[in-house]
C-alpha cells in the first residue's frame, strides 16, 4: 500500500540516523514521531529557522498549488512565516511541455499568495513515473517554535475551517466523474484547493497555541493521533463536534470514505490552554477564519499507557491510513 512509512519503521531505521545532529546544539527539533518540521537555532542566537519538506505524487490536479501549500503549512504551524522555497519537479518521460508550464505557473502563484520566494530546485524527466512528482522544501524564521508535541493536559483542541478540505477537492478533481454527485457540488468542492493554505490560520492562532498541526494524510483523525503521540497524551474528540461541509459529506458518502480520514490540509489543528481558547477563537474570527472547539487534551491514566485518540468513544492508537489510497489504487488498476 502507498502512504507514509510507519512510525515503528521510522523509529527503527530513520530517527537515530541523522548524521551529526545528535551533537549539534543548533538542532532544536529533529526528526521525531508526529513532528513535520525541523527547528534550527540561528548561529548568532537570534531566532529559530524552521524547515519542512513534502512531496505531492498522487493528486493529478494542481500539484504545484498543493506542493507549496503543504510545505508552507508545516512551517506555519511551527510558528514561523514561510519565506523561502526550493522546488523539485519530476515529470514522466514524454510529458507535454504544457505540464511543466502549468506546474510552474501554479508554483509561482501559490508562493506569491503566502509571500514566499522560490530560491532554487531541480527538474527532470523520469522514465519510471506515470504522473508528475513535486517536492517542496519550505523555510522560515520564528522567535517562538510551536511543536506538534506541545499539547498539555487541560488544553482545548481547535480546528479551523473543516475536516477533509483537501481530500474533498481531490475527490472532486480526480474521481468526480465516477461519483454520483451533483455537478454544482463538485465544482464548489474543486474550489476548496484555494483554501489549502493554513498560513493565515497559524498566524492568528500561534500566540495562544501550545501545539499546532497540519492534518494531511489520514485527515483530521490522523492529525489528532499525531498530536497525541508527539505530546504523550490522550486527545478526546466528539465526532459531532468536527465541522464537515456539505460538499465533503456528499462526496465522501458517494465514495464511501470517512471525511475525518481523508487528506485534511486546509484545516489547522491547534491545542490551546483552556483560559486562552476563547481569545484564540476570537483572533481567528477577526481574521475571517472559521474555527470550532472540537475536544480536549487529557493526561494518560497511568504508567505504560499508550498515547491515544478517543474519537466518538473509539480508542485509536495505531497509525491511520488515508481512505483515498484504495481509490487511487483502483483507478491505477483500471488503467
Amino acid at each position: 500500500m502507498p502512504g507514509k512509512v510507519s512510525p515503528d519503521d521510522l523509529l527503527a531505521h530513520v530517527f537515530d540516523r541523522t548524521g551529526a545532529a545528535a551533537n549539534d546544539e543548533t538542532v532544536l527539533q529533529g526528526p521525531a514521531d508526529g513532528e513535520d518540521a525541523a527547528a534550527i537555532a540561528w548561529p548568532d542566537g537570534e531566532g529559530t529557522l524552521v524547515v519542512s519538506s513534502d512531496p505531492i505524487s498522487l493528486a493529478a490536479s494542481r500539484v504545484g498549488t498543493l506542493g507549496v501549500a503543504v510545505a508552507c503549512n508545516d512551517v506555519a504551524v511551527s510558528g514561523a512565516d514561510p519565506r523561502w522555497l526550493t522546488a523539485v519537479v519530476l515529470l514522466p518521460s514524454g510529458s507535454d511541455e504544457g505540464i511543466l508550464d502549468q506546474i510552474s505557473t501554479d508554483l509561482d502563484a501559490a508562493a506569491r499568495e503566502v509571500d514566499a520566494s522560490i530560491v532554487g530546485g531541480h527538474s527532470e524527466y523520469v522514465d519510471q513515473l506515470e504522473r508528475p512528482l513535486v517536492s517542496l522544501t519550505a523555510m522560515g524564521a520564528t522567535e517562538r517554535f510551536v511543536p506538534t508535541g506541545g499539547a498539555e493536559p487541560g488544553d482545548r483542541v481547535l480546528l479551523t475551517k473543516a475536516a477533509g478540505v483537501e481530500g474533498t477537492a481531490i475527490l472532486a478533481a480526480d474521481f468526480g466523474d465516477d461519483l454520483d454527485v451533483d455537478a454544482e457540488i463538485r465544482e464548489r468542492a474543486e474550489g476548496f484547493l484555494d483554501e489549502i493554505s493554513v498560513v493565515p490560520d497559524a498566524r492568528a492562532a500561534r500566540e495562544y497555541a501550545t501545539a499546532m498541526h497540519d492534518p494531511t494524510e489520514g485527515g483530521v483523525a490522523a492529525g489528532l493521533l499525531e498530536i497525541a503521540r508527539a505530546s504523550d497524551v490522550r486527545v478526546e474528540v466528539g465526532r459531532d463536534a468536527v465541522p464537515i461541509r456539505e460538499e465533503t459529506a456528499a462526496l465522501c458518502e458517494a465514495a464511501d470514505v470517512d471525511p475525518l480520514r481523508i487528506f485534511g490540509s486546509g484545516g489547522l489543528l491547534a491545542t490551546v490552554p483552556e483560559d486562552a481558547a476563547d481569545d484564540c477563537l476570537a483572533a481567528l474570527e477577526d481574521a475571517n477564519i472559521e474555527a470550532a472547539e472540537i475536544g480536549t487534551v487529557q493526561s494518560l491514566d497511568g504508567d505504560g499507557d499508550e498515547p491515544e485518540l478517543v474519537l466518538g468513544g473509539e480508542s485509536i492508537t495505531e497509525p491511520i491510513e488515508d481512505d483515498l489510497y484504495p481509490l487511487w489504487e483502483a483507478a491505477d488498476a483500471d488503467d
